[in-house]
C-alpha cells in the first residue's frame, strides 16, 4: 500500500524569508510559521490557554523567489507540502531538524502596512500605514473600513 506525506497549514508568518542561493544558482527561502489553537474554558472553569507551534517552512527555487518578493512577517499563508528530516553531525553530536518543505503558497491576508505595488510585482511597506496605527484599530472595530483581500477567507483567518 502507498503511504501519504502531506502537510497542510494555515498560519501567520513569524520572519520575512531568508533566501540563500546554493551551488548552480538554486534559491532556498526559509521562514516560520506559527499555528495557533484558541484556548478554551473547561466545565470546572479552569482557563486552558491558546497553544502556539512554531513551524520550520522551507522553500526552493521558483517558489523561492516569489516568497522572497511577496511574503512577509504577519502576513497569513496556506501552505501545502510535506514533512522532511535532515540529519547531520556537528561537534561529534548527531542533529536532527524536521522542515516542512512547500509545494504551494497562497498568501490568505495581508496586514495593512502592506500594499501590492504592479510595476514591481512586490510587496512593499507603506510608510504612512505603519505610523498610522489608529487606522489598523479603525479596520478591526468598523466592518466598513474592512480590508476585502483575501475574500471571505479574511474574516475566517485572521
Amino acid at each position: 500500500m502507498a503511504s501519504v506525506n502531506k502537510v497542510i497549514l494555515i498560519g501567520n508568518v513569524g520572519n520575512d524569508p531568508e533566501v540563500r542561493y546554493l551551488d548552480r544558482g538554486v534559491c532556498i527561502a526559509t521562514f516560520n510559521l506559527a499555528t495557533t489553537e484558541k484556548g478554551y474554558i473547561m466545565q470546572n472553569g479552569t482557563q486552558v490557554p491558546d497553544v502556539t507551534e512554531w513551524h520550520p517552512i522551507v522553500l526552493w527555487r521558483n517558489l523561492a523567489e516569489w516568497a522572497q518578493q511577496n511574503v512577509r512577517k504577519s502576513m497569513k499563508v496556506y501552505i501545502e507540502g510535506k514533512l522532511k528530516t535532515r540529519t547531520w553531525e556537528k561537534d561529534g553530536q548527531v542533529r536532527r531538524k524536521t522542515e516542512i518543505v512547500a509545494e504551494t503558497i497562497q498568501i490568505l491576508y495581508k496586514p495593512e502596512q502592506y500594499r501590492y505595488n504592479p510595476d514591481s510585482r512586490s510587496i512593499e511597506l507603506d510608510p504612512e500605514a505603519q505610523n498610522d496605527s489608529a487606522t489598523a484599530s479603525d479596520a478591526e472595530t468598523n466592518p466598513e473600513n474592512e480590508n476585502t483581500q483575501g475574500g471571505f477567507l479574511n474574516n475566517i483567518f485572521r
